[in-house]
């Protein structure tokens, strides 16, 4: 049985400088759980997105304007009171990106909107922390540093942390005084468009802040738009290459998030028990979609036997069931579409000679019209294979066998991707070394998959470029400015 909602659900509308527009072209929305039509989307066109652009541009180049007119501290406390209001209705948000993603309401509630809040008010605080800096040159100059705006910033957000991924950008781009042009993953609107409320009413000056809605053709849109001055992407690498070649004609600021294959190390010498929680957590947590995602699971081979048993063990007592239950740990892929791509995963790993030794099946909850996997585990598995290499994005874990350290630093760092990795000793100089060596954005020792608004999050090679949360956005989200004045 699912539950039913308890949250009115209206139809969405766009966005654009201050005013909620409505378009002739709309879309569904689904809840994953139940494959039922939640309500219908606006479907931007072209057209909107320019006026989109333009709003976003009168609202920064307008020296007369409120957003101009404000003090650094202002906008800290504009987006401090937008903080305020999301904590204030954070029920109704959490439950709005449960039915819109599928996730568990117990990760909805109680880690992703807590955590938006805190980016939010992270970034408020900052706000006046935004300087430059006066550099001794020569005694006949007086030289300093300015930091502007970088311009109107496109936002492109995916669907598997519809709000948390957006306030990783929305803070930063507010905080430097930039207006924003915002995109929602098509599959999950629901919660950005109820945000773009929340901003109207803590009076956010009209234009600062629009939402374009819309299936993939406004996004390239926005990368297109002469008019918008960066671009900051989440989602999967092939679209990150493709936005990386429409920027190219405009010049634009590109920072991109991309996909994950990041490998989870457990050597023999670690607190076992805590390493199968943290490989649990490390690949079911958000159902496995998740861009970081320990999805290679290394375990050193003398003690793989005992682990994994442990593992396949824990995974049993996770099957999927309502995302609305409070005890629901498993909720449903996120489309009928990422379920099948999650299921052809499976059976290539099956074709591939990997071992099957937990879940692999399409599950029935409710009147089976969602989207359910099982947590799914793979032993036996080659670096070389489908499952080891590819980004699945579902409940899938691949557990790979190592016999040292070289090896298994060899066989992590064997992949496309660089975005985040763990480590399990109580090897302290073992944990640093090994760190060191991976070539990941992230590297987490003894847990898997902490967060905070302070600390950067980023990756390497295939997984993108730039840096989100912590100083490090403000680089950017600013341009610098060097100013030289002659004393001579």
């Amino acid at each position: 049985m699912i539950a039913a909602t308890k949250t009115k659900l209206s139809s969405g509308r766009l966005l654009i400088d201050g005013q909620w527009i409505e378009t002739s072209k709309k879309f569904d929305t689904v809840n994953p759980a139940t494959g039922e039509v939640l309500t219908q989307i606006a479907a931007a066109s072209a057209d909107d997105v320019d006026r989109a652009v333009q709003a976003a541009r009168r609202a920064l180049e307008d020296r007369t304007g409120a957003w101009r007119k404000m003090s650094a501290s202002e906008r800290g406390r504009m987006i401090w009171r937008i903080a305020d209001l999301l904590e204030k209705n954070i029920d109704e948000f959490a439950e709005l990106e449960t039915l819109d993603n599928g996730k568990p309401i117990f990760e909805s509630r109680y880690v992703d909107m807590p955590m938006v809040i805190d980016v939010l008010r992270y970034y408020a605080g900052l706000a006046t922390k935004i300087h430059g800096e006066t550099v001794n040159t020569l005694e006949t100059a007086f030289t300093y540093t300015l930091r502007e705006p970088v311009g109107v910033v496109g936002l492109i957000v995916p669907w598997n942390f519809p709000l948390l991924l957006a306030s990783w950008k929305v803070g930063p781009a507010l905080a430097c005084g930039n207006t924003i042009v915002w995109k929602p993953a098509s599959l999950t609107s629901l919660t950005t468009l109820r945000f773009g409320e929340l901003a109207v009413e803590a009076g956010l000056p009209p234009g600062v802040l629009n939402i374009v809605s819309g299936p993939s053709e406004v996004g390239r849109a926005m990368v297109r738009h002469p008019g918008i001055d960066k671009i900051a992407f989440t989602g999967s690498t092939s679209v990150g290459k493709e936005i990386m070649r429409g920027a190219a004609d405009t010049m634009k600021r590109v920072t991109l998030e991309l996909g994950g294959k990041s490998p989870n190390i457990v050597f023999a010498d670690s607190d076992i028990d805590s390493a199968v929680k943290g490989a649990i957590t490390g690949i079911f947590y958000g159902k496995g979609e998740v861009c970081n995602a320990g999805s290679r699971l290394f375990v050193e081979s003398k003690v793989q036997d005992e682990f994994l048993e442990k593992l396949v063990a824990r995974a049993k007592k996770m099957p999927p069931g309502d995302p609305l239950d409070p005890k629901t740990r498993m909720g449903a892929i996120v489309s009928q579409d990422q379920m099948q791509s999650v299921l052809s995963y499976i059976e290539a790993g099956k074709k591939d000679g990997a071992k099957l030794i937990a879940g692999g099946n399409r599950v029935t909850v409710g009147d089976g019209k969602g989207f359910f996997i099982e947590p799914t585990i793979f032993g036996g598995v080659n670096n070389d294979m489908k499952i080891a290499q590819e980004e699945i994005f579902g409940p899938v874990l691949s557990a790979l066998s190592f016999d040292d350290v070289d090896q298994v630093i060899a066989q992590a760092n064997n992949n496309p991707y660089g975005l985040a990795a763990a480590v399990w000793t109580r090897d302290v100089k073992k944990a640093h070394t090994v760190s060191r060596q991976l070539k990941a954005g992230t590297v987490w020792i003894n847990t898997y998959g902490l967060m905070d608004a302070s600390l950067p999050f980023g990756g390497y090679k295939s997984s993108g470029f730039g840096r989100e949360l912590g100083m490090h956005a403000i680089e950017h989200y600013t341009e610098s400015k060097t100013v030289w004045l002659s004393l001579g």
